[in-house]
């Protein structure tokens, strides 16, 4: 139907499509975000092990996507990333390389990965924005890419600092991917980009207490608290400072960012400045969103990992000034709805 139309279908995979962010792109895709010229793609860890060349290059080959959506990684919160640093970039190394590789080998047209703020050096200006993942210099264009594509790319400054050293594995592998990015485009012409989103919430998150990220870990908190009638215990001082975005926001921005943006350099993609809250603000929330009655009580014992990422999203703005941003505490609210009402089988 489509080809008649004279609409080029495209055929957009998506790795790691059962997580957090790939159930909110399949959500609003489903809810009428998708176009008749687009089938969806959602794998997972079951339909391939993407840490193995043969497997990625055999997913590939099977599904012939045109374009892809590269979220597939391990991920985890703060102790966990300090437990394993080593797996962590062992691991996303692996992923990324056989995914990127693939899909220059599969002529894929463009690739949009998910890269992470905690990329930038941790003792560094605030706010962080585009321009300290890289420095403008000429480098070579491809011959016969298209205007749009031959800007004067970044050659990327990655020993500017290190990343902070809780989760240096993860860091480091993610920044890999845009250099990985500006090489597949330099030297094969590759339209291959990447997002760096703030710290992402939202139903189908990783709820565990102990392996999960700091939101949802709290959510899970609060929801046992209220159920024993125990106070809430979390962990540091309540302090560190963070950008919170919600996944089915996150998901309108990728495929914004899938169909209408052309550069390779990577584009945060994030609430304003003006929206960071401390972790003790954001416990406040799910407190609030719960109707949780109980005492709060801060183990300050426990690390607080970095104190904050503070990122501007002036770029995105410039692109997307009317974009709608759902309130933080909203968000809240339908996330601590979505696990309680699908307590028995979320991730945790």
């Amino acid at each position: 139907m489509t080809e008649a139309a004279g609409l080029v279908p495209k055929r957009i995979l998506v790795t790691g499509g059962t997580g957090l962010v790939g159930r909110a792109i399949e959500k609003v895709v489903a809810d009428g975000e998708g176009r008749p010229d687009e089938e969806w793609i959602f794998v997972s860890s079951r339909d391939a092990d993407l840490t193995n060349a043969a497997e990625t290059k055999a997913l590939f080959e099977q599904h012939k996507p045109t374009h892809v959506i590269h979220l597939a990684a391990m991920v985890g919160g703060l102790f966990k990333n300090i437990r394993y640093n080593l797996d962590f970039w062992r691991r996303n190394i692996h992923i990324n390389d056989n995914v990127l590789h693939s899909a220059y080998e599969m002529g894929v047209q463009k690739v949009v990965s998910c890269l992470s703020t905690c990329i930038f050096p941790d003792k560094t200006t605030y706010p962080i924005n585009e321009t300290m993942v890289s420095i403008s210099v000429p480098m070579h264009s491809p011959v016969g890419v298209p205007a749009p594509l031959n800007p004067l790319l970044s050659c990327p400054q990655i020993h500017n600092g290190p990343p902070h050293s809780s989760n240096f594995g993860y860091s480091y592998a993610k920044r890999m991917i845009d250099v990985q990015n500006r090489g597949y485009f330099e030297q094969h012409g590759c339209h291959f980009t990447a997002v760096i989103p703030t710290n992402i919430f939202g139903p189908h998150d990783n709820f565990n207490i102990e392996d999960g990220h700091v939101l949802p870990g709290l959510i899970h908190k609060v929801y046992l608290a209220k159920q024993t009638g125990s106070a809430l215990t979390i962990w540091g001082t309540g302090k560190p400072r963070r950008q919170f975005i919600y996944s089915l926001d996150l998901a309108r921005l990728f495929l914004w960012v899938l169909r209408e943006y052309d550069e390779v350099e990577p584009i945060i993609l994030s609430v304003g400045e003006e929206d960071e809250v401390s972790i003790r603000e954001a416990a406040e929330a799910i407190v609030e969103a719960m109707d949780f009655r109980g005492e709060l009580v801060f183990d300050t014992t426990k690390a607080d990992g970095q104190f904050k990422k503070t990122a501007s999203n002036a770029k995105l703005r410039h692109y997307l000034p009317g974009f709608q941003f759902t309130p933080f505490r909203q968000a809240v609210k339908e996330t601590c709805t979505w696990f309680s009402a699908n307590y028995a089988n979320a991730r945790k």
